[in-house]
């Protein structure tokens, strides 16, 4: 195995002008802690999106945690959150004592399904709980179904928090994901589609929400030369660096949506004849990113588990990985309500992501598909 190349599941991949950003920043001596690329990634994240509001800061669950703060949230409240996702869009809740209330997704996208969004929100109010937040999920790159998620937030009056930390660059009837409601989250972790080593934005819909999102992020230092603090703060504003790579990301993140949806169908073209393989949907609504290529696999057809296909792309150095485990089966949340129709426990016993990082080459990818297909054609 370790003769062959390690094909990773998704590699950061450079551009070329992020050195060129960086460089500028070191000639300049805008190291830390904050800069003039802070403020023009912001801005340019605003042009991309069409976001009203931009603040950046160290990681899409910081930017989630800020937005729970300037909702208020406070112990016993409740949040509603997607259950298949990543943990980092629900450990913020926990932060401040809030309960999380998990609701599981639908078939057509994966994503939160409506129905069970209104069953949580109605059984919440009978029990003299009203919801304090939706934390919505847009998952692997595809948005959920926003219009009638906020439709039913609008007739509560909850405030909406959209996670498009997979999303990026995706859309929903032709507007960016992550645009919609009170408050959107990107991520720019390592393996996503566009990366700033680490780091994520808070969007929003006033001026008055991100200034304070700002203030709280840089340890709710009031404008007193002697550090005055009339609040608890945090360390989470964005350094000047890490907004410098941004800046040159940003400008090829076309390009990597483009890519990422080749490497996609060129899964799809080789795979789709092989019966009982499946792919992630996209609904005629949206645009995903297709940050990941989700494939599942359908024990009724096909004898070989998404485990034992993982292993054997393991033994030839490719890197795969299941579908994320919804949190209502996770420990640290098992004793918190759920409200689940078994979709996404279907899809984590069957679903497996493959190598989707922009970067590859094709060779990479024939690579890949041909263990694939050898694997599953043996089943």
């Amino acid at each position: 195995m370790q003769s062959k190349k390690r094909i990773f599941l998704s590699a950061p991949h450079m551009g070329g002008t992020e050195r060129e950003f960086v460089s500028r920043a070191f000639d300049s001596n805008w190291i830390a802690p904050v800069g003039p690329d802070i403020d023009a990634f912001e801005q340019e994240i605003v042009n991309y999106t069409s976001a009203s509001y931009a603040g950046a800061v160290i990681s899409g669950t910081a930017a989630i945690h800020l937005a729970l703060m300037l909702l208020n949230i406070e112990q016993s409240d409740e949040v509603i959150c997607s259950s298949f996702t990543f943990a980092g869009s629900v450990f913020p809740v926990l932060y401040g004592g809030a309960t999380p209330v998990f609701v599981d997704s639908e078939e057509s996208s994966w994503n939160m399904d409506p129905n069970l969004l209104e069953s949580a929100i109605k059984k919440s109010i009978k029990k003299g709980k009203k919801p304090k937040a939706i934390i919505l999920v847009h998952l692997y790159g595809q948005s959920a179904d926003i219009d009638p998620i906020m439709a039913i937030a609008g007739r509560y009056e909850i405030p909406l928090i959209e996670d498009a930390a997979e999303s990026m660059g995706g859309l929903y009837k032709g507007k960016h994901t992550g645009t919609f409601g009170r408050f959107g989250i990107f991520s720019f972790n390592g393996n996503k589609i566009i990366t700033t080593s680490g780091g994520g934005v808070l969007v929003g819909k006033n001026s008055e929400d991100i200034e304070r999102a700002r203030y709280l992020a840089t340890q709710a230092r009031s404008p007193a030369v002697h550090y005055e603090h009339t609040c608890v703060g945090y360390n989470y504003r964005m350094s000047n660096i890490v907004a410098a790579i941004g800046r040159g990301q940003l400008s090829v993140l076309d390009q990597r949506v483009e890519r990422k949806r080749a490497i996609f169908e060129r899964y799809r073209s080789a795979l789709e004849e092989i019966d009982g393989v499946g792919f992630m949907p996209e609904p005629v609504w949206s645009r995903s990113n297709r940050w990941l290529t989700c494939i599942t696999l359908n024990p009724a057809k096909i004898k070989k588990t998404h485990e034992e296909l993982r292993l054997a792309l393991e033994s030839e150095n490719i890197e795969s990985r299941p579908l994320w485990k919804p949190m209502h089966l996770q420990p640290v949340f098992s004793h918190y309500p759920a409200f689940t129709n078994s979709v996404s426990e279907t899809l984590f016993q069957r679903g497996l992501c493959l190598p989707s990082g922009t970067g590859m080459s094709d060779d990479d990818l024939t690579r890949t598909i041909d263990t694939v297909r050898s694997v599953l054609k043996r089943s």
